[in-house]
């Protein structure tokens, strides 16, 4: 992440009683006089030894985004739902799902280190770890979903999600959802609104379409048919396309859109989403990345909760694949990878689907089965969620609570009538559970939305704790009637 080294490293020496290094830190160069700190995010390693510290200012481009900006967490290690800083303290990590089944499972360690000491190289060799993945994923998919590739990182899924889309339909345009993310490559920087907004704009072959949010949407809980209407809009901006000589080639979708805010389209939506842009010739790609491999609990993979009736003709994944390992897939059809592959241009992918990335996918799903990972999301969201709703009757700023399995949105707003995002207390209480020793983030347009998305693992006295701990600082925002500035709060 690090971009450029901005300053030479600084050698100090301390003696005597070591102190904070926070109020080292204040002392020597104050955040707020900080040189060129408009340009530049700032991240402050500071290694101790007994005698010495090595005090290093690193410079990175503000692009480059840490949780807790003002106050990063340096983590060193990780165990289940727990992070541990360098000093040794324990976090509840109520974010990570990456980390799907515990930080540093055993087995998926085990799996790793035992594949690593035998082989590892590129894919262009026979190895039947990566049949067995193949063969083991399919298990989990819709038979029509029986062509695999596999590459290092969601990102790259969503690309070549695109190039299919686009190979296999001859059409060029894709319709996405308002705040979308599929990906960091200019391609996907494309089509994903919560992006390019803040870039060069909306290309002419992207159509964007409103979130299916029933809370906050502009088809709410109260509309008489919420779902026809939004999928209505996907039919109009299609109509509106074509008028002007435009084809569709795909519909991307996060299952469950997370940056959108942790929404949950309403059941019957994809399907009526499907048939519209299969009749105007394009492709419905179902973006699995952040909310598969059972996360939703009674299903492995979230688009399943529309109905055993939708299949989607693309599904990519990443994330939780390879609990902390890069690795992430696109399955798809036996006649679009036959389009594909008629293009004459080979598809390589140099490390996907080495050997020891489909070792560790093997392992997760292992760990996932094994440990009855997706009855455990389900019994503990549950009771997550029944813990959040007792406390959005007694805090009015909590405005809606909304999840399936271990994927849970808190919308916190201003007031009830008109649903004002409520950003800054929600900034304040994530920077205050952080100081309590939990990490939870926000997400949504507004950034009001708190998202609780553990490795797997987490369990009902995690969840309390978080509960019982919302509960303490809201009650504590109640009666003292403001939100003080996140650097004032004690």
């Amino acid at each position: 992440m690090v971009s450029q080294v901005y300053e030479v490293r600084k050698e100090i020496k301390v003696k005597g009683e070591r102190r904070e290094k926070e109020e080292y830190l204040a002392e020597k160069e104050p955040r707020g006089k900080r040189e060129n700190q408009d340009r530049l995010g700032w991240i402050s390693l500071v290694q101790w030894d007994q005698m010495d510290c090595q005090y290093r200012d690193v410079g990175t481009s503000s692009s480059c985004k840490l949780f807790f900006p003002e106050e990063p967490v340096k983590i060193v290690r990780a165990k289940g739902q727990y992070i541990y800083d360098e000093h040794g303290r324990e976090y509840l990590d109520c974010i990570n799902n990456v980390s799907h089944v515990g930080h540093c499972h055993p087995d998926v360690v085990k799996a790793a280190h035992e594949q690593n000491q035998l082989l590892n190289t590129n894919s262009r060799y026979l190895h039947d770890n990566l049949v067995d993945y193949a063969k083991r994923l399919s298990k989990t998919l819709p038979e029509k979903l029986c062509t695999f590739y596999f590459l290092n990182s969601g990102s790259e899924a969503n690309d070549l999600a695109l190039r299919l889309a686009r190979q296999y339909t001859k059409h060029k345009d894709v319709i996405v959802l308002d705040h979308a993310y599929h990906g960091h490559l200019t391609s996907l920087i494309d089509i994903s609104p919560y992006k390019f907004r803040n870039l060069e704009g909306q290309k002419e072959w992207v159509h964007v379409a409103p979130l299916p949010d029933t809370y906050r949407g502009i088809y709410r809980e109260d509309y008489k048919d919420s779902v026809l209407a939004y999928a209505n809009e996907v039919k109009k901006i299609i109509e509106q396309a074509q008028k002007r000589g435009r084809k569709i080639a795909a519909f991307f979708i996060e299952s469950l859109p997370s940056v959108g805010g942790q929404i949950i389209p309403p059941e019957g939506y994809f399907q009526m989403i499907a048939e519209h842009i299969h009749k105007a010739g394009g492709v419905f790609v179902a973006d699995e990345i952040q909310v598969g491999f059972g996360r939703v609990g009674k299903c492995f993979w979230a688009f399943q909760l529309q109905g055993e009736d939708f299949v989607p003709d693309i599904v990519t994944m990443g994330k939780p694949m390879g609990n902390g390992h890069p690795i992430a897939c696109v399955a798809t059809t036996k006649e679009i990878a036959e389009a594909f592959a008629d293009t004459g241009v080979e598809y390589f992918n140099t490390f996907g689907g080495n050997p020891v990335s489909c070792a560790i996918g093997l392992a997760v799903l292992d760990v996932i089965e094994k440990e009855h990972l997706q009855a455990h999301a389900t019994q503990v969201g549950n009771f997550l969620m029944e813990l959040l709703n007792q406390q959005k009757v007694k805090h009015p700023i909590i405005g809606d609570v909304r999840g399936v399995g271990l994927f849970i949105g808190v919308d916190l707003i201003k007031d009830q009538e008109k649903r004002t995002p409520a950003t800054k207390e929600a900034e304040y209480l994530i920077t205050r559970l952080k100081r309590e020793y939990i990490l939870l983030s926000t997400d949504g347009p507004g950034k009001n939305v708190l998202k609780f998305k553990p490795p797997l693992c987490f369990t009902m006295e995690n969840a309390k704790s978080v509960v019982d701990k919302m509960d303490e600082i809201l009650t504590d925002m109640e009666r003292e009637k403001t939100c003080e500035p996140v650097g004032n709060c004690h």
